[in-house]
């Protein structure tokens, strides 16, 4: 096992790391952000370095100045997170240079992935389901056009290496395909130094649900079940659950040997995730594949019993899966709420000085804490306060927890999302079960605009 961990990362996924590094007794060692100094991870870590500067180009991306730090600390694996240079080749390749290891899978796998066309044609070649649309990538709005008229409005347009919403647009004739074409390709250039595009039949009343996989350096490869991610506002998750109140044992059966199917097909090695689009009618889609720890594996640590972080150094350091298929099984139901500050009406950012902060103490809840009770919230970050994940015998004894959590939930000094998370947990649609990826639009803010 590794001798000494650097967090390449902020906030609560650096403290979750911290957290099962301990118990497997590695040192750690975080690195920071001038605002982030006085955070949580900074104190947890047995040894934390200042990277300096406020955004993250200047910090957390700021690759040359990670790898310094990680050679004067004498860290013999790097733990990426997510997000920030979590999925980044390059700064993978640079890191095993220097006799590191990079706690993920390979650079190739993940470039691989990065590139929603490339990823594409993989899955297809491999048999997994693919969602109709472009097989490469598209050049121009002419062309768009011509695909979009062949299979059909509306159509899902997506910036190739987009991620979190960005370059996507829903377009339902040829008019709005040519204006969106234009504005995404520029905006996929300035955000990723990438315009290309290609084009996806947008599937009607779909559920986001997601495989995550686990897969070791000797061949193994298992999966932990699925996630129901349907609660989204502006293509970001708020809300999700395992297993998915929506599909059925069939569907989960194949969609769990499709997700090992492709992780196999591409020599997958660490956990990752492997999304999917399901339609009403139960027919599931290839979406993409996260080739890195997700936000929300809370919950099916909750509902597996499985520490999906200490898998993951015991798959960097050769072990082989501790798992097999046939020892997992689902154990109850779990839900996970992100806590942002953010106005609740409008999503947008509520940056500012957390003055108070009460959380419910009860034994069948995890906080996962990105602040503590006198904390700044940067607006450089994303606006994550923390995670609040309930785990119970049934969906509906998760919920009433989680309502009952939130209701005594309090974060004093500035806006949050808390009124809006209660709202939904509470609406009858949602207590049903069925929540499509539409559900904030449809009941949320139509009923906020009464």
């Amino acid at each position: 096992m590794f001798q000494k961990v650097m967090i390449a990362n902020r906030g609560e996924i650096a403290s979750r790391i911290i957290r099962t590094c301990k118990k497997l007794n590695i040192p750690t060692v975080a690195v920071y952000s001038e605002p982030d100094a006085d955070k949580p991870f900074v104190q947890e870590a047995d040894e934390s370095y200042p990277l300096g500067g406020s955004r993250v180009n200047e910090s957390y991306l700021n690759v040359e100045k990670v790898l310094e730090i990680a050679e004067t600390a004498g860290v013999d694996a790097i733990h990426p997170g997510y997000g920030l240079l979590s999925e980044n080749g390059n700064f993978a390749n640079q890191i095993e240079d220097k006799g590191i290891t990079f706690i993920g899978p390979s650079p190739k796998v993940m470039a691989m992935m990065g590139s929603k066309v490339e990823a594409r044609a993989t899955m297809e070649k491999a048999g997994v389901p693919v969602i109709p649309g472009t097989a490469s990538a598209v050049s121009s709005k002419e062309e768009a056009i011509q695909f979009a008229e062949e299979i059909g409005y509306p159509i899902m347009l997506k910036a190739s290496a987009g991620g979190g919403g960005i370059g996507m647009q829903v377009v339902a004739s040829d008019e709005e395909l040519a204006k969106a074409f234009e504005s995404n390709s520029k905006r996929a250039e300035m955000f990723f130094g990438d315009g290309t595009m290609f084009l996806e039949k947008k599937i009607v009343e779909p559920h986001h649900v997601e495989i995550q996989v686990l897969a070791d350096k000797v061949g193994n490869t298992i999966h932990l079940f699925e996630r129901e991610c349907s609660i989204q506002r502006r293509h970001q998750k708020v809300i999700e659950e395992a297993p998915s109140p929506f599909i059925t044992e069939d569907t989960r059966q194949r969609m769990g040997e499709a997700a090992v199917t492709a992780a196999k097909a591409i020599g997958y090695e660490n956990a990752g995730t492997i999304e999917f689009l399901v339609d009403k009618d139960q027919y599931f889609y290839f979406l993409e594949m996260n080739t890195r720890l997700q936000v929300e594996h809370p919950i099916t640590e909750e509902i597996t019993g499985v520490d999906i972080v200490e898998e993951q150094l015991r798959i960097a350091a050769g072990e082989a899966l501790r798992y097999q298929q046939e020892d997992l099984y689902i154990q109850g139901h779990a839900l996970e709420v992100r806590v942002y500050a953010e106005d609740p009406k409008t999503f947008y950012p509520a940056p500012g000085q957390i003055t108070g902060l009460t959380l419910p103490e009860q034994q069948y809840i995890r906080h996962e804490l990105a602040v503590d009770g006198e904390s700044f919230v940067s607006p450089f970050y994303d606006p994550m306060i923390a995670k609040c994940i309930t785990h119970g015998p049934t969906r509906k004894q998760a919920i009433s927890q989680m309502v009952e959590a939130l209701s005594v939930y309090k974060v004093e000094g500035i806006k949050t999302n808390l009124p809006m998370l209660i709202q939904i947990l509470q609406h009858q649609q949602f207590q049903n079960g069925d929540t499509n990826t539409s559900f904030v639009d449809m009941y949320y803010l139509k009923e906020e605009a009464k």
